[in-house]
């Protein structure tokens, strides 16, 4: 059981970009937890606190596209190693800076946007880096152990960084990030990539039209992106407004938070487990819209809950759906499409799935103060119960995959 849920280990390029990407991903969410204290505690304001995470996600708005065409004109690897250098950089900065006492807000906002512009490059590089490691059989497999390192590190980072910011100071934390990237860098110089860039002597724009020309000509591809939208939209809302369930809902505090916090993160981890095992599986659009739809009900479960145990126990039955659909989908957009189209196809995937991140807690942030959380939440989970419904039945081309 334990060869098929990590059979794409067995190739030691994935086995050497998997440690590297996952050790690199924990010292992030390091870094995450001291820095969103260290603004709150230096300016004393949750706006500062909102404007530094929009300064670090909006770059992938801005240049995701840009970044897709660059992974498909240059050496992968190298942009990849690029991003990775930036990242290391920006994190020794702020942790010197601090250290120095010399450190201003200014400083924090700015080297959030420049990481967040690394990330824009390295991220569709790292997406379309993936099929090359693997066999195709073997790509989903590969696909859900990415998920798997992503949520390992959702549920250690932030233990790690706060035990760090409490025990050694921020300092440390920014520079156990910084550190956290070597990893990466010493795995890309390791490994060896198959792809070859084509010389093109057309524009960027150009280039962007032909990645979105393939999305429309391939009938099913662009329903995946609305998908991974929508899921997103509707989906992580209800991870962002935790606190406000734990507050007004259980009238309880910060540990009730970090239960429910860790719930879902360990049924993420669980789901992504179940896809490993499953391996190269039939009907992938098909289970990914059944995974879909039991997500949703799960959330509006949470949602009407008013037993903590419950709603720890349907906090871990959503995460594992969400994921389970999450690697499904993502599997299929990357079974789907041609190698030298990887990188602008996937940079697009990317700005639908983190675009719907933001969109939907600010949607919802609006609508709860109006009609409370569990009623947002609940209507959320409906939305994609009726969602997945829709696709299944109706509109069956996700569903034929």
């Amino acid at each position: 059981m334990l060869r098929r849920v990590f059979k794409a280990f067995q190739y030691r390029n994935f086995r050497l970009m998997w440690i590297g990407s996952c050790t690199s991903t924990i010292g992030t969410f390091m870094q995450i937890v001291a820095q969103s204290w260290l603004v709150l505690q230096m300016s004393g304001s949750a706006r500062m606190l909102g404007l530094d995470a929009f300064l670090g996600n909006i770059p992938v708005f801005m240049f995701s596209l840009l970044g897709g065409v660059v992974a498909d004109r240059v050496s992968r690897r190298h942009l990849l190693l690029a991003s990775q250098w930036v990242q290391l950089t920006c994190a020794f900065t702020l942790a010197a800076l601090l250290a120095l006492g010399v450190v201003k807000i200014w400083h924090i906002l700015t080297l959030s946007f420049i990481t967040g512009t690394a990330q824009s490059f390295g991220g569709p590089a790292y997406l379309a880096i993936i099929p090359g490691l693997v066999n195709k059989e073997d790509l989903p497999n590969a696909v859900a152990l990415n998920s798997i390192q992503f949520n390992l590190a959702r549920v250690i980072g932030p233990v790690l960084g706060g035990f760090a910011l409490t025990q050694l100071g921020p300092t440390w934390c920014f520079s156990l990030n910084g550190l956290s990237f070597i990893a990466v860098i010493i795995s890309l110089m390791l490994v060896r990539l198959k792809y070859v860039p084509q010389n093109t002597g057309e524009s960027i724009v150009n280039s962007m039209k032909q990645g979105f020309g393939f999305i429309r000509r391939q009938g099913a591809m662009a329903r995946l992106v609305v998908l991974g939208f929508c899921m997103t939209a509707f989906a992580f809302p209800m991870i962002t407004f935790l606190p406000v369930f734990a507050k007004d809902v259980f009238r309880s505090g910060p540990t009730t938070f970090t239960f429910m916090l860790a719930s879902s993160g360990l049924g993420s981890v669980a789901g992504a487990l179940i896809v490993a095992a499953l391996g190269n599986v039939r009907n992938k659009g098909r289970i990914a819209l059944l995974m879909l739809i039991c997500m949703g009900g799960g959330m509006a479960g949470f949602a009407l809950s008013k037993s903590l145990i419950a709603s720890c126990i349907l906090l871990f039955l959503s995460g594992a759906f969400l994921i389970s659909a999450f690697s499904m989908i993502s599997s299929l957009v990357q079974l789907i499409t041609t190698d030298e189209m990887r990188g602008r196809v996937m940079s697009v995937y990317n700005v639908a799935f983190r675009g719907g991140m933001p969109f939907g807690s600010v949607a919802s942030g609006w609508l709860i103060p109006l009609f409370s959380a569990p009623v947002v939440v609940s209507a959320n989970g409906l939305l994609l119960v009726l969602l997945g419904a829709y696709f299944l039945l109706f509109q069956r081309r996700v569903a034929a995959l």
